[in-house]
């Protein structure tokens, strides 16, 4: 069994001649490679003790916020309201509800700490909180609150539960040691993890060690024996692993259960990579088919009423955002005319909707003559597969280089969007010669219009391979809902701020 660690310190094992980074430790008729310096050993109850952590502190920003939306709404009121000490006394009971929904149990399940997924849920505990209070007349507050008095309440429950809870975890994720992983399956699967793992938000982990299932000499059906699921167990606890990520392979179910039954036995986290996910993604509902659960998968293409409820939400957003950007288009326009000769807008044939072909408009960022200064700079590419990328692409001008890290130049998309050529969130919009190279069932991405933001745009375009991205596209319509575009436009106000660009 081929193992590599995270770590260059000794395991209990005798160590081999080449004891440097990318030596080799025998044990018995197995190999293990070190790659790297293993952290100092914590013991079995800091899992436990980091999952405590998040708790803890996503019930004082609960009480934090609950508390302060209350005073706020207090202070605020033109009359006298003053909480009784039964609406204090409340306060304990929405904690006892946030945890009934499963508010604070959520992280230790997940790599990526996020509170954005969970909003529903916390209108839903604002919603309850503000129509108790309403309803309950003078029981919580001195006064009945009144219909603007209740709906302000429930605006601040909302935005302060949100941000305190961003808050709360991204000090849990600066306080707290790295999640230590296991990782148990392919080396291209490492990789990705791996990646996936590094340079993201709302993560802090590290893979520890690789468990290379290609590299077992024989696999069998006892691939999973007692004896190998032994060797799991000791190394998570020697290693004192916090989780262990799987990505099972054509292996007896039986089996695979019988590993995670050894992992979690030992207080190992599990995370599973499921195949079956890559196609149909997280689009499915359980199904309790008389103690049998089976997976129904939704359909892949939208609903007409689902469309038509998109393009509605995109009309009414982009004329909005036009409405409300007017002057600043204006701004733009003249000092991109004063910076450089040209046109003010540069457009570009694109890939939309069913392989069809459009102009997508932009600020012009670059000198005129760019196109042509392509292919002398390709050796400079930073993009992967067939995308082409600069940071510091020497034909974007100095207004161009502001308006691409403020994301500015993509502002004239609004007007692609009322024309019914782009959507507000929806797949990459590819140029003709990416678009060649999606081939196969990827090119089912091109069932939605293509979006001014999207999946990709919060990963960053750069960074992201094409293969990668035509997959991302494919998933997110496989699992399209309003929520999720939602999502999508709310994480890209922050990926903006933080002068990403595009």
């Amino acid at each position: 069994m081929s193992i590599e660690l995270g770590g260059e310190t000794e395991i209990g094992v005798r160590r081999s001649s080449r004891a440097a980074t990318g030596g080799v430790l025998g044990l018995g008729s197995r190999r293990w490679r070190v790659v790297g310096g293993l952290a100092e050993v914590r013991g079995p109850a800091a899992c436990m003790r980091r999952d405590a952590l998040f708790r803890r502190l996503l019930v004082v920003a609960d009480v934090v916020a609950l508390v302060g939306a209350f005073l706020l709404t207090v202070e605020l009121s033109r009359r006298s309201l003053g909480l009784t000490w039964a609406g204090v006394a409340g306060v304990p009971i929405l904690v006892v509800c946030a945890k009934l929904s499963g508010l604070y149990d959520r992280d230790e399940t997940l790599l990526r700490k996020t509170t954005l997924d969970e909003a529903p849920k916390l209108f839903q505990l604002a919603t309850l909180c503000a129509l108790v209070t309403w309803l309950a007349g003078g029981l919580i507050t001195h006064r009945p609150l009144d219909r603007h008095e209740a709906l302000f309440l429930w605006l601040a429950l909302v935005v302060g539960l949100i941000l305190a809870r961003a808050g709360s975890r991204a000090l849990a994720l600066r306080v707290a040691p790295a999640e230590r992983c296991l990782f148990i399956g392919d080396e291209v699967s490492a990789e990705t993890i791996r990646s996936k793992l590094t340079g993201h938000g709302g993560v802090k982990a590290e893979v520890v060690a690789h468990l290379d299932l290609d590299k077992v000499a024989s696999w069998s059906t006892d691939s999973f024996s007692e004896e190998r699921l032994a060797e799991v167990r000791d190394l998570a606890r020697t290693l004192d692993v916090h989780r262990a990520i799987i990505a099972p392979r054509s292996v007896d179910g039986g089996e695979m259960l019988n590993l995670v039954r050894t992992l979690k036995a030992v207080g190992v986290r599990v995370s599973v990579l499921p195949r079956l996910l890559e196609v149909v993604g997280s689009s499915v509902e359980f199904d309790d088919l008389h103690g049998v659960t089976v997976m129904g998968v939704r359909r892949f293409e939208l609903t007409r009423s689902s469309a038509a409820f998109k393009r509605v939400f995109d009309v009414l957003g982009a004329s909005l955002g036009l409405l409300a950007v007017c002057p600043l288009l204006l701004v733009i326009a003249v000092a991109v005319k004063l910076d450089s000769r040209g046109p003010v807008f540069f457009r570009q044939l694109r890939v939309g909707r069913h392989g069809g072909r459009f102009q997508m408009l932009k600020f012009r960022t670059m000198v005129p003559e760019a196109e042509a200064l392509k292919d002398s700079l390709r050796d400079r590419n930073e993009a992967q597969e067939g995308l082409f990328k600069i940071a510091a692409d020497p034909r974007v001008t100095r207004v161009g280089r502001w308006l691409r890290a403020s994301a500015l130049d993509e502002l004239p998309q609004l007007w692609n969007i009322v024309r019914g050529e782009m959507s507000l969130v929806g797949p990459r919009p590819l140029v003709v010669d990416e678009d060649r190279r999606v081939e196969g069932w990827h090119r089912r991405r091109l069932e939605l219009m293509p979006g001014m933001t999207g999946p990709w745009q919060i990963l960053g375009p750069a960074r992201v391979p094409l293969r990668e991205m035509v997959a991302i596209d494919y998933l997110y319509i496989a699992n399209w809902s309003p929520w999720t575009d939602l999502k999508i436009l709310l994480r890209t106000v922050p990926h903006v701020l933080g002068r990403h660009g595009l």
